[in-house]
């Protein structure tokens, strides 16, 4: 058989093990040994599975995945993740529509310590969901607010899906860290503005809360010195050139546990267990990763990313219509897969093809990784709407997904805004040091 059907039986067999519920790592691994074994030879290929896996899990670099996963149970534990919502709550809470503004800006805080879209999701499933259920919000908004504040988690650093797209195509991760913050602020802004309309455009829809006095906000707003000192120490030592993304990781783990411990936050069975869920979180994704590398070098040997960036850049369709088509497959496989799983299966054979066409590889991150998670929250699958279904177990699919489909006109419309002006994601990593 010629590369290309191999390389055209390999993906039909990819898709057809997902399909299967065969772990994406797993599938991936399969596939890339199988195919590599069969073009190559039988003994270069198990030769590279001992050798892929042990440079990954061994690779400096690779340590910032674990380490940020750390940071974000430590402060998941120890309560950071309340904290936030009841300061939000108290400033905007009385407004109408108040607690999902609340939830919106309480998502964004937690998402910038923790990195992750379903962790954030989960978490204030359990947290302001039963609040605004307590006040008369509707099922349907309350469990979309969450989804949608729950995608927070992948564009605000540090972010594991951005990451991983930077150990992908060898990108600088700080830089696609600080590029991230703009965007992301812009994602919550719009998220709130969303809210707000729809309190305006239906007003017996959306109830308000109490008022709370001053003095119960600096109460509140007390309690979020924590999470904000993570976060400047963090980020701002990435920005300012005083930690490499590996040691901002690690730094910001052993942070987030100080912190915790010196407000005594952390009982025993909470740093076991923070530290069993990062450990089990880390091996997934290192699972996927070891069989994207495998998946990768099968694709180099076949050809396949050349031959798909000529492919795209002869269609004739001009740099833009190239990125819209891309950004349309990245919604139909947001059907069918979670985003580490889209990022990292895609991204060796899309990546050519962007650079190809001239476009910024920091910009081209921010905006693939916001529409990968849009995919998180759009009809008919959301891995954030099943992450909720299955903490509140009460509501139906489907009223979440009506609830999420003014976020998800929200989020195309920021992606627009995005692609025309490239300049509110490369602006901050422009001047990093």
């Amino acid at each position: 058989m010629s590369p290309d059907l191999v390389a055209v039986l390999g993906f039909v067999s990819l898709f057809v093990m997902m399909l299967l519920r065969v772990p994406v790592g797993m599938a991936m691994g399969l596939v890339g040994v199988t195919g590599f074994g069969y073009l190559v030879g039988t003994e270069p290929a198990l030769k590279m599975i001992g050798q892929t896996s042990m440079r990954t899990v061994t690779d400096y670099t690779f340590g910032i995945i674990p380490m940020f996963l750390l940071m974000g149970q430590f402060a998941s534990r120890s309560g950071m993740s309340r904290e936030l919502f009841r300061s939000a709550n108290s400033f905007v809470g009385h407004r109408r529509g108040g607690l999902g503004l609340a939830t919106i800006a309480a998502c964004g805080g937690f998402a910038a310590i923790s990195g992750s879209s379903v962790a954030t999701a989960a978490t204030f499933s359990t947290i302001a969901y039963p609040e605004m259920r307590r006040y008369g919000y509707p099922q349907s908004f309350s469990t979309g607010v969450i989804a949608a504040g729950g995608t927070l988690g992948a564009i605000l650093p540090p972010s594991t899906v951005l990451t991983v797209y930077a150990l992908i195509t060898e990108q600088d991760v700080g830089k696609l860290f600080i590029a991230g913050i703009v965007p992301g602020i812009l994602a919550a802004t719009m998220y709130m503005l969303t809210i707000s309309i729809i309190g305006m455009v239906a007003p017996n829809y959306l109830p308000r809360g109490p008022r709370s006095s001053w003095r119960e906000r600096f109460l509140a707003l007390k309690d979020v010195w924590a999470s904000l000192l993570l976060f400047v120490f963090v980020i701002g030592g990435l920005y300012g050139g005083l930690f490499i993304p590996t040691e901002a990781a690690a730094m910001g783990a052993a942070g987030a546990f100080i912190i915790a411990m010196a407000r005594r936050r952390l009982s025993r069975d909470d740093i076991l267990q923070a530290l069993l869920g990062a450990t089990r979180t880390a091996a997934a994704v290192f699972t996927v990763l070891i069989g994207a590398i495998l998946f990768g070098y099968f694709l180099t040997v076949t050809q396949t990313p050349q031959n798909v960036t000529l492919f795209l850049t002869g269609l004739g369709l001009g740099r833009y219509g190239v990125l819209a088509l891309i950004m349309v497959m990245y919604l139909v496989l947001g059907c069918l897969m979670d985003a580490l799983g889209m990022i990292i299966l895609t991204i060796p054979i899309i990546f050519p093809v962007v650079t190809a066409l001239g476009f910024d590889p920091i910009w081209f991150g921010i905006i693939i990784v916001m529409t990968v998670e849009l995919g998180l929250i759009h009809p008919p699958v959301g891995m954030n709407v099943f992450v909720i279904k299955s903490v509140i177990e009460e509501v139906k699919i489907s009223t979440i997904f009506k609830g999420v489909l003014p976020f998800v006109a929200t989020d195309i419309l920021r992606l627009i805004i995005l692609i025309a002006f490239p300049i509110l994601a490369v602006y901050l990593p422009s001047h990093m040091r």
